[in-house]
């Protein structure tokens, strides 16, 4: 084994930063890479196996480039700086935070944080209808949404359009109160808290009122014809395959759609086919309608979010092989 000493100029005002709090990030590459890092005067030396050295070497520089960006260093890009360069396209992270779409009400920028949603965003931008497919966390209605408001404020669309099934996701909550807006609002309760953190609360009612932005369950988009309108259909897993085809055959000229949804969390009635799936299968081939899948390596929510997803496609895969090898005892 070759040991090595590399050193990387890190500065003083962005080694905090990449460290970590209380080095956490600092001591989570040592242990992935079995090195040791030592800060001295802003130089960082990396010690260890020359292969793996190299590796934190490549991780602190994509780390300090991001920093440099004026991005704040996470959790959640540490570690997906650690996988890329074990498959070696680090280069990508800088590529990928590059492509700025919008900024928040804070000032926040919104923008990919990982290769999928980067394909997600450049499908999005490039086609005219985009499914956007993948478990929680993944960034796919934030994203959409996005995207949605900066073609409006762009003048590339004239309106917003913004739809989910209005179904209860496994419980039954009975009769709500209130007029009807007042009953489908919390099953929209998502998208309004999107639109309210990148566009504003206010900004938000004035072009609801003028009619620019339409907030509604998906029942409400038959018999209508979406001309020149941005429009996201939301946990399309929800709906049904005669939901699905009534709402591809709205979109008129001018228009762009997004479809999200994660076919791992229906709550249509047991036994009922989804409509996305169907959707997915039947568009496949048609040009103008990209299909981004999306994966736990593109959950951008907290670290645990990501273990959680992670072990539940495990378990759904062991299930399914188990599955399949007591059919097969059936059959023999």
């Amino acid at each position: 084994m070759s040991l090595s000493e590399l050193n990387i100029d890190i500065p003083a005002e962005h080694e905090k930063n990449v460290f970590g709090q209380f080095d956490v990030f600092a001591k989570k590459i040592e242990r992935t890479f079995h090195v040791t890092l030592i800060s001295r005067d802003g130089i960082i030396k990396i010690l260890g196996e020359q292969s793996l050295a190299q590796k934190a070497y490549r991780v602190l520089s994509q780390l300090t480039e991001l920093s440099r960006r004026g991005n704040t260093i996470t959790e959640q890009n540490v570690n997906y700086a650690i996988s890329l360069v074990f498959e070696g396209q680090e280069e990508e992270i800088v590529e990928i935070d590059k492509d700025l779409i919008c900024h928040t009400l804070q000032g926040k920028p919104i923008k990919p944080k990982t290769l999928g949603q980067k394909k997600y965003v450049d499908a999005i931008r490039n086609g005219m209808i985009t499914f956007g497919l993948g478990p929680a966390g993944t960034g796919k209605t934030y994203l959409a949404m996005a995207m949605a408001i900066t073609a409006f404020k762009n003048n590339e669309v004239s309106r917003i359009i913004l739809t989910r099934p209005a179904i209860e996701a496994g419980e039954k909550l009975g009769f709500l109160p209130g007029d009807l807006q007042s009953k489908i609002d919390p099953y929209l309760r998502p998208l309004y808290d999107a639109l309210y953190q990148i566009m504003g609360a206010e900004s938000f009612i004035k072009n609801q009122e003028k009619g620019l932005i339409e907030v509604a369950p998906l029942a409400y988009m038959r018999g209508r014809t979406l001309d020149n309108a941005f429009i996201i259909l939301d946990e399309a897993q929800n709906t049904t395959p005669a939901q699905m085809k009534m709402f591809l055959t709205r979109i008129g000229f001018g228009s762009k759609v997004v479809i999200t949804g994660d076919s791992s969390q229906k709550d249509l009635p047991a036994g009922s086919v989804s409509g996305l799936d169907v959707a997915v299968k039947v568009v496949k081939d048609i040009e103008d309608i990209s299909i981004c899948t999306l994966t736990s390596k593109d959950v951008v929510r907290h670290p645990l979010v990501q273990r959680i997803v992670k072990a539940y496609e495990a378990y759904e895969n062991k299930s399914t092989r188990s599955g399949k090898t007591n059919a097969k005892r059936r059959k023999s």
